[in-house]
């Protein structure tokens, strides 16, 4: 898992004690077993990678390892999570709405009102005085760096970009018109609307060699990072949706839109129009048929079409036997 700082993107608008979080959640509370009031929080971690004085919110089914880091508080919904194995756990009600109302408490970020900025403009495109950006790239006209972003060597972006909360590799063509580090689709189905957005506190990355067509969009994680491998070739129009982990080597025909969480093995072929369901794990060396629609697991080296995708020796057989019997 790539390691970046989080208030380098998010500024961390002070620490919370024990006493605040239970005061921030006292709605949400159902029970809790703290035997550390002393420890501060400044973060959030994932199961991913665990961070030293933070929050780690668990809402998986049984999860009973005992998590190794330095003054972690754990939050939960289930009821089995095993609490003799955390030293310090608050129960909840609604893991989501207890995310969130710490989440926007603990960090400052583009979905809150009160999220600042500050710009540079250089050459016609608008660069945050927080930006690294490295001499020997180029950023075009009217485009848009933001705070904490780094851009390594020979890197190309190109008109109209919005590039913000992400990590850019060396020799990149981004092109024009497309925007990463944008929110991630993040919310909780039964309490819609903006003001509920699960905050997006993670990255993108994006590796070396890589090629970004136009108006495509890759969206930050939640808490980790949207990961693209070195030497991707991204067509235009395709949408990369939050935590999604892109391997090397992938080469993604037009308007194809990935969905949140899924991970891509190395060398894989999508073509255009491809649909991925959230939460799905892609193999090695897979291609993928234009306008398939990719809802399980696929295993490596697999050569898959039609909807929902199946092996294509398969799905050409389905076809000549809906033709038979008189579909077309």
């Amino acid at each position: 898992m790539l390691k970046f700082k989080r208030s380098d993107f998010f500024p961390l608008k002070g620490t919370l004690n024990i006493i605040t979080i239970e005061s921030i959640l006292h709605e949400q509370i159902i029970n809790s077993s703290i035997k550390d009031r002393s420890i501060l929080i400044e973060d959030i971690s994932s199961l991913n990678e665990i961070r030293k004085n933070s929050i780690i919110f668990l809402n998986s089914d049984n999860h009973d390892k005992k998590i190794k880091s330095e003054n972690i508080l754990v939050i939960s919904n289930k009821k089995n999570t095993n609490s003799s194995i955390h030293e310090n756990i608050i129960f909840v009600k609604d893991i989501d709405i207890s995310y969130n109302l710490i989440s926007n408490q603990l960090f400052l970020h583009e979905d809150n009102i009160s999220y600042e900025d500050k710009f540079e403009c250089k050459n016609g495109a608008y660069i945050s005085v927080n930006a690294k950006v490295h001499p020997s790239s180029k950023i075009g006209n009217n485009s848009l760096i933001g705070r904490g972003v780094q851009i390594g060597k020979n890197t190309i972006v190109k008109n109209n970009t919005v590039i913000k909360n992400a990590i850019i590799g060396d020799n990149v063509i981004i092109c024009d018109n497309s925007t990463v580090g944008s929110t991630g689709f993040g919310f909780n189905f039964s309490t819609r609307g903006s003001s509920n957005l699960n905050p997006q506190i993670g990255i993108v990355y994006i590796g070396n060699s890589c090629h970004i067509g136009s108006s495509c969009t890759i969206d930050r994680a939640k808490i980790d990072v949207t990961y693209i491998g070195n030497n991707c070739m991204i067509d235009n129009l395709v949408h990369i949706a939050h935590n999604v982990q892109l391997s090397e080597n992938a080469c993604i025909a037009a308007q194809t839109g990935i969905s949140g969480s899924v991970t891509i093995g190395k060398n894989v072929t999508i073509g255009g129009q491809v649909g991925f369901a959230g939460h799905i794990k892609i193999g090695d060396n897979v291609v993928i048929a234009a306008k398939s629609g990719v809802t399980k697991n696929i295993k490596d080296n697999s050569i898959i079409a039609g909807f929902p995708a199946i092996e294509m020796k398969e799905w050409k057989k389905k076809i000549i036997r809906e033709r038979k019997n008189g579909y077309k």
